[in-house]
């Protein structure tokens, strides 16, 4: 079998939909299955990309990683999809209408993957935010409309598509990682001072991109009332500004250690060296982060929502969603330590294995009813 697959975003972006991506495709592949990413050209992008298509993009006007892509595809792109089976959206914008014209002059299965809620990321764009919101929900609504099988990775993301008004076929499917890899991270004291804590300091651990979405300023707060607590932010983005200076307010940027963006093949050992991880997040439809923090086996504590609760049920802290109940959690998960219940949960739920047997279990059941 081939499939397409049609993205937005890919490298050298890294973010939890680029791995997610990467995973699923590692997981296609290990099954047979040929897999063609097409994504824009970015510069510093990887050379000698045999398996991805790259098409024209120009830059944004806002500072941005992102790129705005060009629908066009040349004579030697389309004759390397040739004889594609399936295409498969990544997102909604241009490369969704891309996928979906794909498909349908080829007379091809449409599959989409709701990775992102639009609406939330609403605040970035230069219009008013209520208006920017309704257009993100109408065009989610659209698209996923216009799919032969939408994925998306929680029940309770499901519920809220359903509630959005779309009526294509669902299929409930977690975001895969590769549980051993992030299982078999080692503690270090070097990467211990290098995340602010010495000796055996208590260290908590968020993992995020640093937007006004994430939240981050719920995981300050509850440090700030923990006196004997570190936490070390990973991660960066446009409010790493707002965020250190809310640390100066509160008084804790002695224990606040804001550590930028780190390689992807170092993460297993942060979390390693971490003692809890916590989770402020609302607007997520995952969380990959929930899932790399469980197969390390870190004790987490996760603002309450119906996505952390759809994650991390048996296991996990959730929280409501304030400081004080966040920074009980917080105590409570130092005290009970490390969590080895969570690794085998990580096994069952996320592993690239089970992820890839269910999507191509959802493909050949779309081919066979094209056939039919």
């Amino acid at each position: 079998m081939r499939v397409a697959f049609f993205t937005e975003c890919y490298r050298p972006v890294y973010n939890g939909v680029v791995a997610s991506i990467d995973a699923l495709q590692t997981g296609l592949r290990a099954q047979g299955v040929e897999v063609t990413t097409i994504a824009p050209h970015m510069p510093h992008a990887p050379a000698g990309e045999r398996e991805v298509v790259r098409i024209p993009s120009l830059p944004l006007p806002t500072p941005t990683g992102y790129r705005l892509c060009v629908p066009y595809l040349n004579a030697a792109d389309r004759e390397r999809l040739r004889g594609v089976d399936v295409v498969h959206a990544h997102s909604a914008f241009v490369t969704g209408w891309m996928a979906a014209a794909f498909a349908r002059r080829h007379r091809l299965p449409l599959v989409f993957t709701y990775h992102t809620r639009l609406d939330a990321y609403a605040h970035y764009a230069p219009f008013e935010r209520a208006t920017t919101e309704r257009a993100m929900i109408a065009l989610t609504r659209a698209y996923a409309g216009a799919a032969d099988a939408v994925i998306v990775p929680t029940a309770s993301i499901e519920r809220r598509l359903r509630e959005l008004g779309v009526r294509a076929p669902i299929a409930v499917v977690a975001s895969a990682i590769d549980v051993a890899r992030f299982a078999a991270g080692r503690r270090s004291p070097e990467l211990r001072a290098l995340l602010g804590a010495a000796g055996d300091e208590p260290l908590a651990l968020v993992v995020a991109r640093l937007g006004r979405e994430k939240n981050v300023e719920l995981a300050l707060d509850a440090v700030a009332r923990s006196p004997g607590i570190r936490l070390a932010v990973v991660g960066d983005g446009p409010h790493r500004g707002a965020l250190e200076e809310r640390s100066r307010r509160e008084g804790i940027a002695q224990r606040v250690c804001f550590v930028g963006a780190l390689p992807p093949e170092k993460m297993p050992d942060v979390y390693a060296s971490a003692d809890a991880f916590v989770f402020p997040s609302l607007t997520e439809t995952q969380g990959l982060v929930l899932a790399e923090a469980m197969a390390a086996g870190l004790p987490v504590v996760a603002a309450d929502s119906d996505v952390s609760r759809d994650v991390l049920d048996p296991g996990g802290w959730v929280a409501a969603a304030d400081a004080a109940s966040m920074a009980a959690a917080l105590e409570a998960a130092f005290a009970r330590g490390r969590d080895q219940s969570a690794v085998h949960l990580a096994y069952s739920r996320f592993s690239m294995e089970v992820q890839s047997q269910q999507i191509l279990a959802l493909y050949r059941g779309l081919l066979a009813a094209r056939a039919a």
